[in-house]
């Protein structure tokens, strides 16, 4: 299923733009013009990896500084130990679209249990 993001025009690059679903995802426009879409939430602690810093193909978190590569989800930098999931980005008509991956989430302790809680 393909997710409607926003147009790329209102996406600037170097920007990111948080998508508000459970959980939420991140879609970045790289300097470059690439555009990326990944898990939010760092898979460290809960921060919104949207708030972060972009630099070429990788988002370092807001919180621990923790570095992950945008292709690939892969931690480049620590203190996070697990990848944050990729997702399938299409740009049709001028318009973001963003094909969730159907792999399980790598949240950190914190917001796997108050989800978890939520559910129960």
């Amino acid at each position: 299923m393909k997710i409607p993001v926003c147009r790329l025009a209102d996406l600037p690059r170097g920007e990111a733009y948080r998508l508000e679903i459970d959980p939420p995802v991140s879609v970045f426009h790289t300097d470059d013009g690439e555009v990326f879409a990944i898990d939010d939430t760092c898979t460290h602690q809960d921060a919104s990896l949207a708030d972060g810093w972009l630099e070429g193909c990788e988002v370092e978190c807001p919180l621990h500084a923790s570095k992950f590569d945008l292709r690939t989800g892969a931690v480049d930098t620590s203190p996070a130990k697990r990848p944050v999931r990729t997702h399938q980005v299409l740009v049709e008509d001028g318009m973001i679209y963003v094909e969730l991956s159907l792999a399980a989430p790598n949240l950190p302790p914190c917001v796997g249990a108050r989800l978890a809680q939520g559910s129960a």
